[in-house]
């Protein structure tokens, strides 16, 4: 392939490819005359080991120039006019064939073709002799010849990429202009800085000198150059690049924000998205794709932190990329980057430094200090649907459907992401029993999309009771029936009739179940957690409470934060442990220990979820708690005539049970409260089945006497006789 200088100025490029090609037949020159300037005043080309041994003819040459001149200049620096004649016609036309090329560029700018290379000078403020260093860089990448061009200028087989003395000796002989072009070529110039170009060395050496350092083009540039554009290899785990969509996701972008998000565009700025997953952070950032017409390059950092690259390179090379490719970087989760709520300081300046829109998402809300730059930051909280939004939405994914979603748009507070996830999952399942979907399902599914984290920290319970299995005065039962009510009505209350104004903490339901242990606390929570259709974590205190300063509050916030998103229950079982009464300060750790129970005092009115409280013994609570609790509900033990009950509904319909057996007498001669009857039948049954027969009055007293053992109670043996 041979390259003809072309002087052509009066029409515009074709394309994209024919500019660069007339580029690199511009640069063709300056290779072109360096080799005719070594053959005649530098390189001996009848030598056949020339670049293998230095001979002392070439260390004559040396010592005669001056400092800095290459021996292509010949001795002491020859001018044009000193210069052979065959020789001193090259500087007039490669100056005439630059200046050709830019005046077809400008026409070609003016005719609107697009010119990729033109393009990317522009975006990244080339300056000519920045442009003249990348296409030089470039042209082993478009013609192999050029690698042995190279290897005889440098008089080294060895050498087949031009260095950054080689690239200098081509752009300029003076030795003035070469010290301060060299700069072109360090980690802060553009072209190195911009990830364009890459400065590397060969053979292992420790810190080369700059001069004899090599340089290439990124492979991503040469690619796009040439018309294929993309993302660099390395980010392909951890970037993807979206192309703008044809119309705008409103579906979670309300018109209001849409409207401030298209107001701010004049001014570039740097957009921070904060808000849980799902509320539209990337809608948003779809839609501002969509608006300005431009691709989004999507990042994760969590994976890109992780990778081989890093996340310093990883960073570097995206932003070069959304450079090329005129498009929004979108960077997430931006959380993991924060430290004591902000991002690396040298990292952040980089992103603000790029010309086009950066787009962070996170769940933090954080604001950068100390910040030089001239671009503004506009942190936009991304705030979770109340009741009638996620009611709309629902509906919207339901569609024509015939399925309430009420009870779920009330009992779980999803983000629209996580509803469109729920709906999905309900519908798979009903594809899968190949029946129509159902509340069942929609219950289902919601409860698997949410936090599922809170099982690191607690003991989750699967709802198995219902309201016939509890045994209870009628006045506490109807006190838990008015707790189910209560979630219930909520939206009523806090939505339509506006108390969610009126009240800025408190608008959960806290509740107390105090009672002796047996009494149906935890069936009663559990009753309420499957009625509501939510999952229930009982707190495994002995995880939470720590002896060292701080740490129990740190465990509790885990624990709130967790089932703030994941629409479950809490249940405290021995509440009195943590939420005991504060004391007098006598010395440093009654102090924290009442520190303690004011964080909690606060962190429980912060929490919009349901908390029950089970303790044995009501007066040991803090009566601050008290104050903060909407039900307060005593759970007696059983009567005679309860304890019957509870002894009749334990034994499930399958298990046959002898004539003798006088569940009437065991409640009256036994006082004992509904945990322990539990233990005494299951014992029975066992016994019973080891026997072969019924349960009887035999097994229920051996069982009772066992269970009397193991409480520490007395026996009067005559208890135990029928």
């Amino acid at each position: 392939m041979t390259w003809q200088a072309t002087l052509t100025t009066d029409t515009p490029y074709p394309n994209s490819q024919e500019h660069l090609l007339a580029g690199l037949n511009y640069v063709d020159l300056r290779v072109r005359w360096a080799v005719a300037r070594a053959r005649v005043l530098g390189l001996d080309p009848d030598d056949e080991f020339r670049g293998l041994y230095i001979s002392e003819s070439q260390i004559d040459d040396l010592l005669d120039n001056d400092l800095g001149h290459d021996l292509w200049a010949g001795r002491n620096g020859h001018t044009v006019a000193e210069l052979p004649a065959e020789l001193a016609q090259w500087p007039a036309l490669i100056v005439q064939t630059r200046q050709a090329w830019e005046t077809r560029t400008a026409l070609s700018r003016a005719a609107g073709c697009p010119l990729l290379l033109d393009a990317l000078a522009r975006d990244f403020e080339l300056t000519p002799l920045e442009v003249d260093a990348l296409l030089l860089a470039l042209t082993p990448e478009i013609d192999p010849r050029y690698e042995r061009f190279f290897t005889y200028l440098q008089d080294d087989i060895t050498k087949k990429r031009p260095s950054v003395n080689l690239l200098l000796n081509l752009l300029t002989d003076s030795f003035a202009e070469k010290l301060q072009l060299r700069r072109m070529f360090t980690d802060d110039g553009r072209l190195v800085a911009s990830r364009l170009l890459v400065r590397f060395a060969e053979g292992g050496v420790t810190e080369p000198p700059l001069l004899m350092q090599y340089v290439r083009p990124a492979g991503r540039v040469v690619e796009h150059l040439l018309g294929h554009p993309g993302v660099d290899s390395r980010l392909a785990a951890s970037a993807e690049l979206l192309e703008a969509p044809d119309s705008q996701p409103a579906l979670r972008l309300p018109a209001g924000l849409q409207t401030q998000l298209q107001r701010a565009l004049p001014d570039n700025p740097f957009f921070a998205f904060i808000g849980p997953y799902g509320v539209g952070k990337a809608d948003a950032a779809r839609h501002l794709a969509q608006v300005t017409g431009k691709r989004l390059l999507r990042v994760d950092l969590a994976t890109l932190s992780e990778s081989d690259v890093g996340l310093y390179e990883g960073l570097r090379l995206a932003l070069r990329d959304a450079q090329l490719l005129n498009a929004i970087l979108y960077l997430t989760p931006w959380d993991n980057l924060l430290h004591d709520n902000q991002p690396p300081a040298r990292l952040f300046q980089m992103l603000l430094a790029y010309p086009g829109l950066v787009i962070t998402a996170g769940e933090v809300l954080w604001q950068p200090a100390n910040r030089r730059a001239s671009r503004p930051v506009l942190t936009i909280p991304f705030h979770a649907p109340d009741f009638e939004e996620r009611l709309a939405i629902w509906e919207q994914h339901l569609g024509e459907i015939d399925v309430d979603p009420r009870p779920v748009a009330n009992h779980f507070r999803f983000t629209p992401g996580q509803i469109e996830d729920a709906v999905a999952t309900a519908r798979d399942q009903a594809r899968w029993h190949d029946t129509p979907l159902t509340p069942q399902h929609l219950f289902a599914a919601s409860r698997t999309h949410s936090n599922q984290k809170l099982s690191t920290l607690a003991t989750k319970i699967y709802p198995r009771y219902q309201w016939s299995d509890i045994i209870l005065p009628a006045d506490t039962l109807q006190q838990l029936k008015e707790m189910v009510n209560t979630v219930y009505q909520r939206p009523t209350v806090y939505g339509q009739w506006g108390f969610d104004r009126k009240l800025a903490l408190g608008k959960g339901l806290n509740a107390l179940f105090a009672g002796e242990s047996g009494t149906g606390k935890t069936m009663a929570a559990d009753i309420i957690a499957g009625e509501l259709g939510l999952d229930l974590y009982k707190i495994d205190l002995s995880s939470v409470v720590s002896k060292y300063i701080g740490e129990t509050e740190k465990n509790l916030d885990k624990i709130f934060t967790e089932a703030s998103t994941s629409n479950a229950i809490l249940f405290f079982d021995e509440a009195d442990a943590i939420f005991g009464k504060r004391s007098e300060v006598k010395d440093s750790h009654d102090r924290y220990a009442n520190i303690e129970t004011g964080y909690l005092l606060q962190r429980m009115e912060m929490f919009d979820g349901v908390v029950i409280l089970a303790t044995n013994l009501r007066a040991n609570l803090d009566e601050a708690f008290t104050r903060r609790l909407h039900f307060a509900i005593e759970f007696p033990f059983p009567e005679p005539s309860d304890r019957e009950r509870i002894w009749r509904v334990t034994f499930p319909p399958e298990t046959p049970i002898a004539p003798d057996a006088d569940l009437k007498l065991l409640a009256e001669r036994f006082r004992l409260a509904g945990g322990a009857i539990r233990n005494i039948v299951l014992a029975a049954a066992f016994l019973a089945a080891e026997s072969g027969q019924p349960v009887g009055m035999s097994h229920l007293l051996h069982a009772t006497r066992r269970e009397y053992q193991k409480m520490g109670r007395l026996i009067d043996e005559r208890l135990f006789t029928a």
